[in-house]
């Protein structure tokens, strides 16, 4: 049984959007008239409900995600906000950031949310071309990136992150690079560099763009990679890279395998139990109309982790940090001695894919690179 139950933290989907985009599997559906009062009363009816599984522990991170959080007010975030903190705890330093996208975020916005408590930006940039941003449905133009960042900045926001996509149809390694530079103009503290993946049930799927060649994304990859190590963006996950210290607290408790409860339309949880240490996950609804429409249960889909699966759980999620984890916090979080795992590490250390330090559960550069290969092995 774990020590101790693991940090706590918040995540709440704001599942609207002004365009969905061609590319896009989240829970997000185009809507110009958003329902804010109706969806801020099943937030903290929803709320409520799950107050049971925080055991009085302090929240150490919240996230706002989407959809296009950016869409609400600050009004909106400045109720649902007290609203939190007349029922949780919240760590002195709390972490509390909020995604946005360029093309629906003005000044006025920014400021409401740094009166409401918002102490972090996610700017969903994806791209400096305007050709490609185009390709990817995205509503913004580049123009608009210069002026959100501006007004974050004029708002007092200085914690914030650039997501930037690469892999995109058509795109050199040069067009890549000319992305990232374009990003360390702009100062991020970090930045989260993923690749376009085409998954089911979006228009990509459906009408699937030219993409690079395999080995233009690997030059892309291996040159990124380097250059935004020299300008001081460290990776410390498989898409993310931060100045010093400037980690993603939210992101790093879910790599950690931390216990975070979810609130929204499809937003998912995964809660220790206190008495025995069992492992709970759970989702809401996720239709925004049924979440708001139900008045008696929001969670569905309620699974307990056994101590059989929960190898895999907690690999799936530590092995995607660069530096991995200390060994003890297997014990920590699951059920799980490390010995229970010893033939497979073993066996991963002599194929030269597990670090040789016994206190850490962290892959080699060769295991990050077949990291879906070696997790199969915990299966």
């Amino acid at each position: 049984m774990p020590h101790s139950l693991p940090p706590l933290s918040l995540y709440i989907h704001l599942p609207w959007c002004v365009k969905k985009c061609p590319y896009c599997d989240f829970n997000s559906h185009a809507k110009t008239d958003i329902p804010e009062s109706a969806y801020l009363n099943s937030l903290i009816k929803d709320l409520h409900i799950d107050l049971a599984y925080v055991q009085d522990r302090e929240v150490q991170s919240i996230f706002f995600g989407g959809g296009t959080p950016s869409l609400m007010s600050g009004d909106f975030y400045r109720q649902f906000l007290n609203a939190l903190r007349e029922n949780l705890n919240f760590s002195e330093d709390i972490e509390i950031t909020l995604e946005a996208n360029p093309g629906a975020s003005d000044a006025a916005y920014f400021n409401g949310y740094v009166e409401a408590g918002i102490n972090r930006i996610s700017l969903g940039v994806q791209s400096f071309q305007n050709n490609q941003l185009q390709a990817l449905g995205r509503i913004h133009t580049v123009d608009h990136v210069y002026q959100a960042v501006e007004a974050l900045k004029a708002a007092g926001i200085r914690n914030f992150n650039i997501d930037l996509m690469h892999g995109l149809p058509d795109q050199t390694p040069e067009l890549a690079m000319d992305d990232l530079k374009r990003a360390f103009e702009l100062s991020p503290t970090h930045m989260s560099w993923y690749q376009l993946t085409i998954e089911p049930n979006t228009e990509f799927y459906s009408r699937p763009p030219v993409i690079p060649e395999d080995d233009a994304l690997w030059e892309i990859i291996e040159s990124g990679s380097g250059l935004l190590k020299d300008k001081g963006y460290q990776q410390y996950e498989v898409s993310a890279f931060a100045q010093q210290d400037k980690q993603a607290r939210h992101n790093l408790n879910y790599w950690e395998f931390g216990d975070y409860i979810g609130l929204g339309a499809g937003a998912h949880s995964k809660i220790t139990l206190a008495g025995d240490g069992r492992l709970l996950r759970y989702r809401k609804s996720r239709m925004p109309e049924a979440y708001m429409a139900d008045r008696i249960q929001y969670r569905i889909g309620e699974e307990v982790i056994e101590r059989d699966a929960q190898a895999f759980e907690f690999m799936m999620n530590a092995l995607r940090l660069k530096q991995g984890v200390e060994s003890r916090l297997l014990e920590r979080r699951t059920l799980l001695k490390l010995s229970d795992l010893s033939k497979i590490i073993d066996q991963l250390r002599s194929e030269g894919l597990f670090v040789e330090d016994t206190q850490r559960i962290q892959l080699t550069d060769k295991g990050f690179l077949f990291l879906n290969s070696v997790l199969e092995r915990f299966l």
